[in-house]
């Protein structure tokens, strides 16, 4: 492949399951959630290897039997709700998760100050009271993670500095820049790069969720700004966290979901 893309590694070994033959992915992407397909795929009777390089070889079968598999944890909305605390100056312990699949995302919040303890199966985050401007690159697994880019920019808005973000993975990542500049942020886009300089505090007012990592970051920021902070399109956030209203809700948060909208 062109470029180690998650979807198309994903969709390739699905096809080449029933394949007649043998079926070579190079630059394959690395994510563990590739693992974690080759493990399912591989319990069902597929005869899949490689998973996790740069590799992947499978060997086509006839047929695939029932299995019972658990789905490995969400590293990105663990990531998210890391963020959540560390943005509103809080303490979080985040169970079920594993620490080594988002080890870039903790070197960068320890980098903003914020304190990491992390367990087999378990993340202890304590934000600092101020966090810490710092620098990111997303980049394909083992990087930094793009999906985590906006939750980032959420963040660093209100960090002491100024903070630089490349995006290197997917074009327009930047529209959620504009809802945040709404809540008083100051951001400029020049190319692949946001530069971010901190604010003291972001101000509630009416934004739009533009995708779904998008949509996070202004759940985020609507939790660290001062007043009402009501968002539209939230069809975008239930995509990809499920009950995301009612685990923040369970840190501290104040969040009413309603039909269409959430406030």
């Amino acid at each position: 492949m062109d470029f180690p893309s998650v979807g198309a590694t994903e969709n390739l070994m699905l096809a080449s399951v029933y394949a007649e033959g043998e079926t070579v992915i190079t630059n394959a992407a690395m994510e563990p959630e590739i693992v974690d397909l080759q493990d399912f795929l591989c319990r069902m009777g597929a005869k899949v290897e490689g998973a996790g390089t740069n590799i992947v070889r499978i060997k086509g079968v006839k047929t695939l039997r029932d299995v019972s598999h658990t789905i490995m944890p969400d590293r990105i909305e663990a990531g998210t709700l890391l963020c959540s605390s560390a943005i509103t100056g809080g303490n979080i312990e985040l169970q079920s998760v594993i620490p080594e699949h988002i080890s870039p995302i903790l070197s960068k919040l320890e980098e903003c100050g914020c304190k990491i303890n992390s367990q087999k199966d378990k993340v202890i985050l304590q934000a600092p009271r101020k966090l810490l401007s710092t620098e990111i690159k997303t980049l394909p697994y083992p990087g930094f993670p793009t999906d985590m880019q906006a939750i980032f920019g959420a963040m660093l808005t209100v960090a002491k500095g100024t903070s630089v973000i490349i995006e290197t993975i997917f074009e327009n990542r930047y529209k959620y820049t504009n809802e945040l500049i709404r809540m008083g942020a100051k951001i400029t886009i020049e190319g692949k790069m946001a530069i971010i300089k901190g604010v003291k505090r972001l101000s509630g007012a009416e934004v739009f969720a533009t995708d779904l990592r998008g949509g996070a970051a202004m759940v985020l920021a609507g939790l660290q700004a001062k007043g009402t902070t009501k968002i539209n399109h939230i069809e975008y956030i239930l995509r990809g966290y499920e009950n995301f209203d009612k685990k923040l809700n369970a840190l501290g948060a104040n969040i009413i979901r309603k039909e269409g909208d959430v406030d």
